[in-house]
């Protein structure tokens, strides 16, 4: 049974360095054709409403009470009652369920706080979809509940970048891929 030596297995990768570099440039090509060509950019915005109490003094029984309807809140701005009303105010040309797909509606941790994130592949589009569904929200509360407890903490801005782009990143990736497919068809080889 033969030895492997690393000084002749290193030798036979340096005869080899035109595939190395050959398939580091395919990959790299073929991430910057990506990146640049065939990834749509995504933005996301949020928004953020509060819960609070519908008097001017609030009781340790209000911030429970609310606390509880947290999750139930979060339902309510994914409803059809609401999501209806944003397509009808921003004349979208989205269907409810795609509409329902594009927005996520999460809790903060032990707050009275819940965060509408938007994502769409037009900034603007984001940011006044995700001020439109606050707006409808806390109308729709105040006539489900019969409560005023809703407020919008903050207004959606619009972004400036894509989420889902990193260039650098992303190029980084795609010569880590070229040397390992490198290193594989040389040892196929």
């Amino acid at each position: 049974m033969e030895e492997l030596d690393l000084k002749d297995m290193l030798s036979y990768f340096i005869n080899k360095k035109i595939y190395i570099i050959f398939t580091i440039l395919v990959a790299l090509l073929i991430g910057i054709i990506y990146v640049t060509v065939i990834q749509k950019p995504m933005y996301s915005s949020n928004t953020s409403v509060i819960l609070g109490g519908s008097s001017e003094t609030i009781t340790q029984n209000d911030i429970t009470i609310n606390k509880n309807l947290v999750n139930t809140y979060a339902e309510i701005v994914k409803s059809r009652r609401v999501l209806d009303q944003v397509i009808n105010e921003l004349s979208l040309d989205l269907s409810y369920s795609e509409l329902n797909n594009s927005i996520t509606v999460e809790p903060i941790n032990n707050t009275e706080i819940i965060r509408i994130i938007v994502r769409s592949n037009n900034s603007k589009e984001a940011m006044d979809i995700a001020n439109s569904a606050s707006y409808f929200f806390s109308k729709e509360v105040k006539e489900i509940y019969n409560m005023n407890n809703v407020s919008i903490l903050d207004s959606a801005i619009e972004a400036k970048q894509p989420y889902n782009i990193n260039v650098p990143k992303q190029l980084c990736i795609y010569l880590i891929i070229g040397i390992i497919l490198s290193f594989c068809i040389i040892f196929i080889i």
